[in-house]
């Protein structure tokens, strides 16, 4: 079992000037075997609410239970918890495999005979077993964090906790280990909170996410409920890339009123929102802009600023009434800056915020189709 709760945890540090509140009535449970991806801008309060799991750092209120059992005072080492940090704090004058050893030397009772099986076995499965007879200085980005990994593995834990392991190294080699980190977390099946502000990693990575800003839980989901579902502006803008385009408009008279453009409502969408006229926010992901002909409804003339050919796809930047609008066509449509286009926005792709609190007033629901052909 590795169950994994956390109940209305907060974090304050005492400043000369003011306390800072890193963690705010932080709500989680963690399923045995999931893989939770905690994720958002820097100084949202990931790393710390890591850590005061792993028992590094002092809850100032709430409670952290593993099993159904309190763990919020106990010290680390005797919370059956691996960590795997973003510098990967391994010794320098060891071999890689006495750092393998170490945690296992220092926290459990296992014959040497056991402790150098159990290295073994694990230098096999992150295929590091020639590597062992090394120092961290001989080895490579990529090679340190395999070990580092391999430290937090033998100890067969209940909970994996990693802050940013990825982050050191390079863009190829970062999306080889993302892929090797989720083959493994499914093969071994341990509770695992993953942090990261790479919200790319925390979408392919994540059975579940949770989305972090100013020390608040902003939503809780699948990677496609927060892509597509949002909570709030917030996490609109914050999942995905390029950003979601924004436009503040007037809610008037069943329509979107804006500087450049007037987008009406359907009956359905009017009686969905159901909120008295005044300002909203409306948003649109740059794969949902359309390009359209200008008799289409709700289209707009917009003239092309930049493009940045992908190969895959073209981003093209457009201006709205003083607001960048990104685009994202097909790579193999040319399109030159300068160009003068119609795009238009489908209704049900559309979402809408309220001006003020940000929170989500319409969403574009998170439908699949279903894939004939593959097997489960």
């Amino acid at each position: 079992m590795g169950k994994l709760e956390i109940r209305h945890l907060r974090k304050v540090f005492e400043d000369d000037s003011r306390p800072i509140v890193a963690v705010d009535d932080l709500d989680i449970d963690v399923d045995d075997g999931e893989f939770l991806v905690l994720v958002g801008p820097s100084g949202c309060g990931k790393s710390t609410t890591l850590r005061c799991v792993a028992g590094l750092e002092t809850v100032s209120e709430g409670e952290i239970l593993l099993d159904d059992e309190p763990i919020t005072n106990q010290p680390p080492t005797e919370r059956d918890i691996a960590m795997v940090f973003q510098n990967y704090a391994l010794y320098p004058h060891m071999t890689a495999r006495d750092n393998m050893a170490f945690g296992l030397k220092m926290s459990t009772d296992l014959s040497k005979e056991e402790i150098a099986e159990r290295v073994e076995r694990t230098a096999r499965m992150m295929d590091i077993q020639d590597l062992l007879d090394k120092k961290p200085g001989d080895l490579s980005g990529g090679q340190q964090q395999r070990v580092a990994l391999g430290r937090a593995i033998v100890r067969e834990p209940e909970v994996f906790l990693m802050d940013e392991p990825l982050s050191n190294l390079d863009a190829k080699l970062r999306t080889t280990m993302r892929t090797e980190l989720q083959n493994l977390q499914q093969e071994l099946d341990i509770t695992t909170i993953y942090v990261t502000h790479d919200q790319t990693e925390a979408m392919t990575m994540g059975d579940r996410i949770a989305i972090l800003n100013d020390g608040e839980l902003q939503q809780l989901g699948t990677p496609l409920e927060c892509y597509y579902e949002p909570a709030n502006r917030f996490v609109a803008g914050f999942i995905g890339s390029p950003s979601m385009n924004f436009f503040d408009v007037e809610h008037a008279d069943g329509a979107l009123v804006h500087e450049a453009f007037r987008y009406d409502l359907s009956a359905e969408i009017r009686d969905e929102l159901s909120v008295a006229d005044g300002p909203l926010t409306m948003g649109i992901r740059p794969e949902d802009v359309e390009l359209a002909s200008p008799d289409d409804a709700n289209s707009v003339t917009v003239q092309v600023t930049v493009t940045e050919p992908m190969g895959d796809v073209t981003y093209a930047y457009v201006e709205l009434g003083g607001e960048t609008c990104t685009l994202c066509l097909s790579g193999e449509r040319i399109i030159q800056p300068g160009a003068t286009v119609d795009i238009a926005m489908p209704e049900n792709r559309i979402h809408l915020f309220d001006a003020e609190t940000g929170d989500a007033l319409k969403t574009r629901s998170a439908t699949r189709t279903e894939d004939h052909g593959v097997r489960a």
